[in-house]
């Protein structure tokens, strides 16, 4: 049973007279204990909600269209709490954070819901036989998942929990189900490369079409990994022979199914020197928010932007000086795209800032991962009559504040110019450039309230 905390005005729920504070029990007579119960059970023409008004109970009749929402807004978004991780991964990212940062940077979440509701990736050791029954009953696809590796023992050791290897099981019961998988391999040097790699891409083949991609990521090392599993950055040779074992291994099987399903994440490139495949070689960028093929599908979107605006020029483009923030890994590409811009509107200068990722170390290259006090220190002194343009992945998901709870006003005060935030969309990208488009708005920053979930 849950709360119903709001009741949208003119709702199904609204007009029979459904009230915040309410306690909704069941759907149809099915317990509601999360929002998958909630969703499952709520698309029928005809539901009956049974709830608990103070201890009085209810029961509301509505008929609706089969998929139409009815109205109800409830504590949290997933209805209760949400999964936390039992795993203690050998390369997890959250154990490599500095003490000291806002409380919510360090919730591992491992949560099916998140994974069907978000794309989140999870380990499946959180789950018993039970969640995957209530999975295939609902017909809850897609669902993401670390995988690492397909050998037991391994995985065991590289996730330090026991049920590691076990619930690889779980893989198949979904894919002869026909759930929809995404699967994800963080590398690891000396453990699960090599041979083993090999093994883990054989084993997961075999679960196509199921299993419909996998994301090959390097695993990110911090400067904070005192008494953490020791680990090695791959170095640039390395890196390349990883590109050509995974490609290798996704020719074959473009060959034999169509799709190359492996592909290796954007750092492998970038580290190895190599340049970035073109966008046929990542078909519908499935895997983009895990770093396969980002730079590529933004470089194209821009691309493809500015040609249509070199056909279509705006009745009136202004003068503009912008300062664009990057991190090193999409440093050339932010270059190539402001060197493009000025070129078809002269008046529009770009002047490209890099940052290096001090906070967590240089091997951390991505913008989403920079932090206000590196860009303070960086730009300070180095930024004069610009309009410093902000990669949006920079803020958390409010456009408020930066990892290190600098919100953007205070960067803005502390460099005493404009600071403004660019959309992660490459047409939006190129039309904030030219004036066709404001920049994302800045929401005003709230401390975090403590969560009940």
């Amino acid at each position: 049973m849950v709360r119903i905390m709001n009741v949208s005005e003119h709702s199904y729920a609204h007009t029979e007279g459904i009230l915040a504070g309410d306690i909704l029990l069941s759907i149809n007579g099915h317990p509601i204990t999360d929002v998958l119960d909630y969703r499952f059970y709520l698309t029928e023409p005809v539901v009956v909600l049974a709830l608990l008004r103070g201890r009085d109970p209810i029961t509301v009749s509505i008929r609706k269209h089969r998929y139409d929402d009815i109205g109800l807004d409830f504590e949290t978004p997933l209805m209760d709490r949400k999964q936390s991780c039992a795993n203690k991964c050998v390369f997890c990212f959250i154990d490599q954070m500095p003490k000291g940062m806002r409380e919510s940077l360090y919730f591992k979440d491992d949560d099916s819901r998140l994974s069907f509701l978000h794309g989140n990736f999870i380990t499946l050791t959180n789950l018993k036989d039970a969640d995957i029954d209530r999975i295939l009953k609902m017909h809850i696809s897609p669902i993401n998942i670390s995988v690492h590796t397909t050998n037991p023992e391994l995985r065991v050791k590289m996730m330090k929990n026991k049920r590691a290897g076990e619930v690889l099981k779980y893989l198949k019961t979904l894919a002869d189900a026909g759930t929809k998988m995404g699967g994800q391999i963080v590398l690891c040097k000396g453990l699960n490369d090599g041979d083993e790699l090999t093994r883990t891409m054989h084993d997961l083949y075999t679960l196509y079409p199921a299993m419909e991609s996998v994301s090959v990521v390097p695993a990110g090392l911090t400067r904070y990994r005192d008494g953490l599993y020791h680990l090695e950055p791959y170095t640039k040779e390395e890196c390349g022979a990883i590109i050509d074992q995974v490609d290798a291994f996704g020719d074959g099987c473009l060959r034999v199914a169509g799709d190359r399903i492996f592909r290796c994440a954007d750092e492998f490139y970038l580290t190895a020197g190599r340049p970035l495949p073109g966008p046929e070689f990542y078909g519908e960028y499935s895997q983009l928010e895990n770093g396969v093929g980002m730079i590529t599908s933004f470089l194209t979107d821009c691309i493809t932007e500015i040609e249509y605006l070199e056909k279509n020029p705006p009745e009136q483009v202004l003068p503009v000086h912008w300062g664009l923030v990057t991190g090193v890994a999409a440093e050339m590409t932010v270059r190539q795209i402001a060197d493009r811009v000025h070129g078809l509107f002269p008046q529009v200068e770009c002047t490209v800032h890099c940052i290096e990722n001090r906070f967590f170390g240089p091997s951390i290259t991505v913008s989403g991962l920079l932090t206000g006090q590196d860009m303070l220190a960086q730009l300070r002194g180095n930024v004069n009559g610009e309009r410093l343009l902000l990669p949006e992945n920079t803020l958390r998901a409010q456009h408020d504040i930066f990892l290190d709870d600098m919100t953007p006003a205070e960067l803005s005060d502390k460099l005493g110019i404009s600071v403004e935030i660019a959309s992660n969309d490459g047409f939006r990208f190129v039309d904030i450039l030219v004036g066709l488009e404001p920049p994302v708005p800045v929401e005003p920053y709230e401390k975090d309230e403590p969560t009940k979930e």
